[in-house]
C-alpha cells in the first residue's frame, strides 16, 4: 500500500529556466557531500561541516532554490529523484544546524533551521537504514522547539480525543453470506477462477450496504450526502487511514478511485476499527471471492496481495472473537512467483464462510484452543549439539535445547538513552553504559517502573532492572548484534543467562550497512567481490570463535533483511548473496557444530533463492510486519519452498495512534496486535492441526521506545510519516516499545509499562 502525496508544479518564468540554474561542476557530487557531512557530524567536526556546506551552496544552492519554488507539496516517491538536489542541499544545512545546536550555538542553529523551513519546506531526506523519507523542515521545527524548551509534555502528547464516529448502515444485510446461493464458483483451484453472479438482487440484499457488488445505494445514503456537504471527504483515501471519523473513512474508501481489491481491504479495516466485525468479515470475504488476483504495492514498492491477506484477516477475527461462532473452511489463495509482478499467478480456493454448528459451539466453550495432532517420531535432526532442530514424522518441527522443546520467546533489546543517536555519534553501547558511575550497567540492573506516570521514582517504585522485568514477562531469548567495535561484557551475559534464564541469538549484519565487508557506505557491500567476502568470513569467524563455547548462545543469525539492499547489492544480485550466506553457514558449522545457523530475511522476498542455495542454513528467520492478524501465508510459503523450520526475527506495532486514538486506545491496539501475532506463531508451531507446524518462535520488536528514530533524539516524535500495516495506519517508529520512557527526563532508568507487557505475561507464562 502506497501513500500518495499530491504535488502541484508551477510554471517557470519564461526568462529563467531550470537549465540556467544547473549546478556548476564541484569537487564532489551532491550526494557525496551529504555522505561526507554525515561522517563529519559523527566525528563532531564542525569545521569540516562548514566547508562542506559552503561547497554545497556554492555549486548546488541555486538549482536547489529553483526546484523548491516549483513545489507546493511533497513530491511523490517516484518523483523524488527529480528534486534530489534540493533535498541534498537542505540535508547538509540540517546537519550543520544540528552541529551548531550540539555546540550550544543556539542563535546560529535557529537561523539555519529557519532557512530550511522557509526555503525548503518540501525537502525530504531518504534514510536507507530506516527505509523511509523524513521531512527536513519538520525536524528543523522540532529542533527549534527543543532549544526554546517547548517540547510537548506527556499530557499534551497523549491528549484525549473526541469520540469516534462509526459507519451507520441503512441496511446491514445477512449475518453470513452463502455465495453459492447467488452465483457459481468457476474453475476453483486454478488461475482462471472467477465468481459468476446468477441472482444479483438476492446477493445485494444479503451483502448489505457498502459491500461489493452492492455499489449504488451508498450514493443515496443521507449520511454520505451529509459528509460530502460538510467537506469531511476532502483529500485522498490515504488521508483517512488515521482518522477518528470512521463514517467518513468508510464513505471515502468506498468512493475512491482505487481498484476494488484495495478498497474492500480498507473498508474491512474501517469496519474493524468501528468494532463492526461481521461487516469487516463480509468485506474481506467479498475481496476473496471477487478480486483474489489483486496486486497492490507497499510503501517500499514491493508487491502486496490484499486478497491473500484478507484470508488471514478473517481467520484472525474468528480466532479473537469466538463469540461470532464462525468458521472459514477450505479458503486458500496461493501466489506463484510472488516477487515478480509481471509473472505472478493466483490460484484460488474461495472456501466457505459459515456459522458453527451447536456441537462445535459447545466444544469451543469447553476447549477454545485449536485442535492438536500427535507429532510422531523424530525423523531428522539439524545439528548435533545441545541446541538443534528436530523434524517429526508428522512433518512438524521443534527447536530443542538440552533435548527439551524450546519455543523462542524473544525480544529485540537495545535500550537507548533519550538524547543519544547514532546519527550524530552520541549513542553509547548499552552494555557499557553507567550514567551514575556505580559500577552497574544502567538499563539491565537499574531500571524502575513508573507505576503512576508522574515521571519520578516514588518510594513504592523500587529499582528492578530490565532483566528482572523480562524474566517476569516470560522472555527467554535476546537478539544481540555482534560488532567488533563494541565490547561485549561476557560476565554480564553469563549472569544474564544463569540468573534470569536469557539465551542470546547472536546476530551478524553480514555486510548490511557495509558492516564487516570493508566497503564504504556509498559503495555498499558487493556479495560477488572475493575480497569483501573474505572480510565478512573473517568477521563472522571472529564472532563465532569468541562466543561458541558460551553457555548462553542459542544460535547464530546471519544478516538483517539484507535482501532489501541498503549499502549492499543483495537486492540486485540475490544469487550471489544467498550463495554467500550458505558459504558462511558451512564455515560456522566447521567451527561450531553445536549451535544452529539461521538467516534474517526481509519477509519472504527471494525465499526461492534461499530455498535453492542455502541447504546448510538450519532455519529461515525473517523480519515481518503484516498486520494484527499475524503473518499470513508466511509459514506455508516457507514450508512449501524450503521445508525448513521458521521464526520471526522482528514483529510488533507502535503504542501510539496519532489523531485516531487516545493513548489508552493505542496501548490496547498495540497489545491486541502483539497477541494476534503471537497466537499466529503459536498455532503454526508443532502439534497444531490446522497450522503449518514449522514455527519455532518469534522476537518481539522492541523492549523500549527509541527516541532517535525520527532524527530529533530529545523529542518523542508523533508525526505520521510512513504508511504501514498498523492500528492507526502509520509506523510511528519511535513508539514500538513494550515500555515507554515517560517524558524522557528520567532516561535511561524510567520504564512506563504499556498494556502489551501484561498481555505477554499471560501469553508467555501460561
Amino acid at each position: 500500500m502506497r501513500k500518495t502525496l499530491m504535488v502541484v508544479l508551477f510554471c517557470m518564468p519564461a526568462a529563467f529556466s531550470l537549465a540556467q540554474a544547473k549546478s556548476v561542476p564541484a569537487a564532489h557530487a551532491a550526494d557525496d557531500i551529504v555522505r561526507l557531512a554525515w561522517a563529519a557530524s559523527n566525528k563532531d567536526d564542525l569545521k569540516g561541516i562548514d566547508a562542506l556546506t559552503d561547497e554545497m551552496l556554492q555549486h548546488y544552492g541555486r538549482e536547489a532554490r529553483l526546484l523548491a519554488s516549483q513545489l507546493s507539496g511533497f513530491p511523490r516517491r517516484d518523483e523524488f529523484d527529480n528534486y534530489k538536489i534540493m533535498s541534498d542541499v537542505a540535508t547538509v544545512l540540517f546537519i550543520k544546524a544540528e552541529a551548531l545546536k550540539r555546540h550550544g550555538n543556539n542563535a546560529e542553529a535557529t537561523k539555519e533551521f529557519k532557512e530550511i523551513i522557509e526555503q525548503y519546506p518540501w525537502a525530504q531526506s531518504f534514510d536507507p537504514s530506516r527505509g523511509a523519507y523524513w521531512s527536513i523542515a519538520e525536524k528543523s521545527k522540532d529542533s527549534i522547539e527543543e532549544m526554546e524548551g517547548k517540547t510537548p509534555s506527556n499530557e499534551e502528547t497523549h491528549r484525549k480525543l473526541a469520540p469516534k464516529t462509526v459507519p451507520v448502515l441503512k441496511f446491514p444485510g445477512k449475518r453470513v453470506v452463502d455465495w453459492t446461493k447467488y452465483g457459481k464458483f468457476l474453475n476453483v483451484g486454478t488461475e482462471n477462477y472467477h465468481y459468476e453472479i446468477t441472482d444479483r438482487p438476492g446477493l445485494l440484499a444479503a451483502l448489505g450496504e457498502g459491500i461489493y457488488p452492492n455499489i449504488m445505494d451508498l450514493y443515496k445514503d443521507p449520511g454520505y450526502k451529509k459528509a460530502l456537504k460538510e467537506c469531511r471527504l476532502n483529500g485522498t483515501p490515504w488521508d483517512f487511514t488515521d482518522t477518528p471519523d470512521l463514517q467518513a473513512a468508510f464513505y471515502k474508501w468506498f468512493t475512491s478511485p482505487e481498484n476494488w481489491g484495495v478498497k474492500l481491504f480498507y473498508i474491512g479495516q474501517t469496519f474493524e476499527k468501528a468494532k463492526m466485525y461481521l461487516q469487516a468479515i463480509k468485506a474481506y470475504d467479498s475481496l476473496i471471492v471477487n478480486f483474489p488476483s489483486t496486486l497492490a504495492w507497499t510503501y517500499w514498492q514491493t508487491p502486496w496481495y490484499p486478497a491473500q491477506a484478507a484470508v488471514y484477516k478473517i481467520k484472525y477475527l474468528i480466532r479473537v472473537h469466538p463469540e461470532l461462532h464462525l468458521a472459514l473452511d477450505g479458503c486458500r489463495i496461493r501466489i506463484l512467483y510472488p516477487d515478480n509482478a509481471h509473472k505472478y499467478v493466483t490460484i484460488t480456493w474461495p472456501g466457505t464462510l459459515r456459522q458453527l454448528t451447536p456441537a462445535e459451539i459447545a466444544r469451543q466453550k469447553t476447549n477454545p484452543e485449536p485442535e492438536k495432532i500427535p507429532l510422531g517420531q523424530p525423523v531428522y535432526y539439524s545439528g548435533q549439539g545441545e541446541v538443534r532442530f528436530v523434524k517429526y514424522s508428522s512433518g512438524h518441527w521443534q527447536l530443542l535445547v538440552d533435548n527439551k522443546p524450546f519455543m523462542i520467546k524473544g525480544m529485540s533489546y537495545m535500550p537507548t538513552k533519550v538524547g543519544q543517536s547514532p546519527d550524530d555519534g552520541t549513542m553509547v553501547d548499552w552494555m557499557q553504559e553507567d550514567d551514575d558511575h556505580d559500577g552497574k550497567i544502567d538499563a539491565p540492573y537499574q531500571a524502575w517502573v513508573d507505576k503512576n506516570g508522574n515521571n519520578k521514582r516514588d518510594p513504592d517504585e523500587p529499582v528492578v532492572g530490565d532483566l528482572a522485568l523480562m524474566k517476569e514477562m516470560g522472555v527467554n531469548t535476546l537478539r544481540i548484534y555482534y560488532q567488533a567495535t563494541m565490547k561485549a561484557d561476557k560476565p554480564f551475559l553469563e549472569k544474564m543467562y544463569k540468573k534470569y534464564g536469557l539465551k542470546v541469538a547472536m546476530s551478524n549484519f553480514l555486510g548490511k550497512y557495509a558492516i564487516g565487508s570493508g566497503a564504504s557506505w556509498s559503495q555498499g557491500t558487493d556479495y560477488s567481490n572475493p575480497i569483501q567476502q573474505q572480510n565478512m568470513l573473517n568477521y563472522v569467524r571472529q564472532m563465532v570463535m569468541e562466543f561458541k563455547d558460551e553457555p548462553y548462545i542459542l544460535m547464530w543469525i546471519l544478516g538483517n533483511e539484507n535482501n532489501y539492499g541498503v549499502a549492499s547489492n543483495a537486492n540486485k544480485n540475490p544469487d550471489a548473496y544467498y550463495k554467500f550466506v550458505n558459504k558462511v553457514a558451512k564455515m560456522i558449522k566447521s567451527i561450531d557444530p553445536n549451535h544452529p545457523v539461521a538467516i534474517c530475511n526481509g519477509d519472504t522476498l527471494f525465499l526461492d533463492k534461499f530455498a535453492k542455495y542455502d541447504k546448510d542454513v538450519d532455519a529461515f528467520g525473517a523480519n515481518v510486519y503484516r498486520g494484527d492478524y499475524g503473518f499470513g501465508s508466511f509459514w506455508d510459503e516457507v514450508a512449501q519452498l524450503s521445508g525448513k523450520p521458521a521464526f520471526i526475527t522482528e514483529y510488533g506495532a507502535p503504542g501510539f495512534g496519532g489523531s485516531s486514538m487516545s493513548y489508552q486506545e493505542a496501548q490496547q491496539a498495540q497489545a491486541d496486535y502483539h497477541k494476534g501475532n503471537w497466537l499466529d506463531i503459536l498455532y503454526n508451531s508443532a502439534g497444531y492441526k490446522d497450522g503449518s507446524g514449522n514455527a519455532v518462535g518469534g522476537m518481539a520488536f522492541e523492549w523500549l521506545d527509541e527516541w532517535w528514530k525520527d532524527y530529533s533524539p530529545a523529542v518523542h516524535d508523533t508525526k505520521a510519516d510512513v504508511v504501514g500495516p498498523f492500528p492507526a495506519g502509520f509506523y510511528y517508529e519511535e513508539w514500538f516499545g513494550i515500555f515507554g520512557q515517560g517524558n524522557g527526563s528520567q532516561s535511561p532508568y524510567l520504564r512506563e509499562p504499556r498494556k502489551v507487557y501484561y498481555t505477554y505475561k499471560k501469553l508467555w507464562n501460561s
